[in-house]
């Protein structure tokens, strides 16, 4: 599927909750997944993204070497409606998005959180991320929302940076 890119403004259109949980979620899951894996190391996807506004994310941060601790996940999650139900401390850090491929920058994210969420059979799940993966979920959540993380910088001229683009034979 195509990536919408900033500045479409489908990208601010807010996302309705799913309520029919059948084969047709379950395929379009599977389309969305294949459009993450397809994409250059992103370890997250939005429904939005690709101009369908269910409140459906992925994000896999599996490929990671080591998972974060107090993690409830095993690094892949489906989260269909999800809600954020507690947060804790408030830490900087960079992020970059497939809908804004050209830049990344500095976003105040909780380090900490607790969720709800339905897998893509309508079963509800509790979850617990720090780190990187509650910084991914929320990154990815915001979408649902129609915000972007440009939309979250403290300051575009101080927090926004052009992404670096390595050529083939580059030491970085």
């Amino acid at each position: 599927m195509d990536i919408l890119k900033y500045p479409d403004e489908r990208l601010k259109r807010e996302s309705q909750p799913v309520v029919v949980f059948d084969d047709a979620l379950r395929a379009f899951v599977v389309d969305l997944e294949e459009t993450l894996r397809a994409g250059s190391g992103g370890v997250g996807i939005a429904a939005p993204q690709v101009g369908c506004f269910d409140r459906i994310v992925i994000v896999d941060i599996s490929a990671m070497r080591k998972l974060p601790k107090g993690s409830s996940s095993s690094g892949r999650m489906l989260l269909i409606n999800s809600e954020i139900t507690e947060w804790e401390g408030m830490v900087m850090g960079r992020e970059g998005c497939m809908s804004v491929p050209d830049y990344t920058g500095n976003v105040i994210r909780a380090e900490s959180i607790r969720f709800t969420a339905f897998d893509e059979f309508g079963e509800q799940r509790e979850y617990t991320c720090e780190g990187f993966e509650a910084r991914a979920v929320q990154h990815e959540v915001d979408h649902l929302d129609g915000l972007l993380f440009l939309d979250r910088l403290v300051s575009r001229r101080s927090d926004l940076f052009r992404r670096k683009v390595y050529k083939k034979g580059d030491e970085k």
